[in-house]
Order: structure tokens, then sequence, then C-alpha cells
């Protein structure tokens, strides 16, 4: 289990105040939880979480509930709004679609070229 991402009790109690209340059933250790879904968001599929974060349908279910009430992005605003602006700032790109007509403003002169890269022949 040692090779397990683990949240720390610290980092616990920073997002712990975002969770919602409990409404008559008592919640699962969310610490086990919210590490599963960490761990499964950066990689795994929901069933092959391993087994010492729980359930893989309670991880998704919770995760599943949680982003649609918002939990997750309140958290996320929350701690960077507590930081200083970044120096840098960067995107994913798997996430953004082009135009399929994108990649040819630039041979057009629509788009002004402001990189470095050699020019094609």
């Amino acid at each position: 289990m040692s090779d397990l991402i683990w949240l720390s009790e610290a980092q616990m109690r920073r997002i712990e105040p975002y969770f919602p209340l409990s409404h008559g059933v008592p919640r699962v250790d969310d610490r086990r939880i919210i590490s599963g879904i960490i761990v499964i968001r950066n990689g795994l599929r929901w069933r092959d979480a391993p087994a010492e974060y729980g359930p893989a349908k309670t991880i998704y279910n919770l995760f599943i509930r949680w982003s649609r009430m918002g939990v997750f992005n309140k958290i996320f605003a929350a701690l960077s709004a507590k930081g200083d602006k970044p120096d840098q700032l960067m995107i994913h790109a798997t996430h953004l679609k082009a135009h399929r007509t994108a990649a040819s403003l630039l041979k057009k002169g629509l788009y002004p070229d402001v990189s470095d890269a050699p020019k094609a022949a």
C-alpha cells in the first residue's frame, strides 16, 4: 500500500470545508475516496482502482455527484485564489479542438506567425 497516493491530513483540512454535509447516512472515509478520485482522474479507468481506495462504484458515484454539485470547482477555485498569480499558464491540449481550416490560416496570411520555427519551403 506504500506505492499508493494518499492526501495528507493537512491537505484534507484545506479542502474539507468545501465538502457537502452528510444527510443521515454517514459517509465513507473521505480521504480514501478523494485520494482514489485523484489517482483515477489522472490515468486509470474507474474499474481499475486499487481496492485500498474503496469500491470503484463508490468512487465513481461520489465523483459524479460532487461534480454535478460543483464541489470540485469550489475546491479548485479556493485553492487557486490563495496563491500568487502564476508566471506561466499551461493548457492540456488534448481537450482543445481547432476547426479544420485553422491550419491554413497561417499560409493565407490571416494569422500572424509569432513562432521562431524555420519556415517551410
